[in-house]
């Protein structure tokens, strides 16, 4: 396992933890790598200390910070889309490419209302939009694209 200091185009820090440094470059070649706090797909990895061990090593001149475990979020706004996904898991359901069809067809009386998300090309919501269907983007990526 391999842990990488990674920056988004946001400028949000964040620690991520891989199978290996191939593994990394496989995921971010598919855009799969994202950031924890906004959900960004332009990840880059940030510069950070190498670990290094041996007889040799000079003693640390401070304790390093406990670590924190990845589970917890580090910062709020991770918290934050933590909780909208719980939420959206438990309250909504998750239609993928098909948002568009769904919506409208709900919109139109074909298909039972209730909550939905998925995804929608651009062209796809300008469209919903111009009919008068009420959506809205999340600031979270679909399951399958997650880190």
């Amino acid at each position: 396992m391999i842990r990488y200091a990674l920056k988004c185009s946001q400028d949000h820090s964040f620690e991520s933890w891989f199978q290996s440094a191939a593994a990394y470059d496989a995921l971010a070649d598919k855009g799969l790598v994202t950031c924890a706090i906004c959900g960004g797909t332009e990840v880059t990895k940030a510069l950070m200390a190498p670990r290094v061990s041996g007889v040799d090593a000079p003693e640390p001149v401070a304790a390093p910070a406990p670590a924190r475990p990845l589970s917890e979020p580090a910062h709020p706004a991770e918290q934050m889309l933590r909780a909208l996904r719980e939420h959206l898991a438990k309250n909504s359901t998750y239609v993928g490419g098909r948002f568009a069809a769904e919506a409208r067809a709900m919109h139109l009386g074909e298909a039972d209302a209730r909550p939905i998300h998925g995804e929608a090309k651009p062209e796809e919501a300008r469209a919903l939009i111009e009919e008068g269907i009420p959506i809205a983007p999340l600031p979270i990526l679909p399951p399958d694209k997650t880190n």
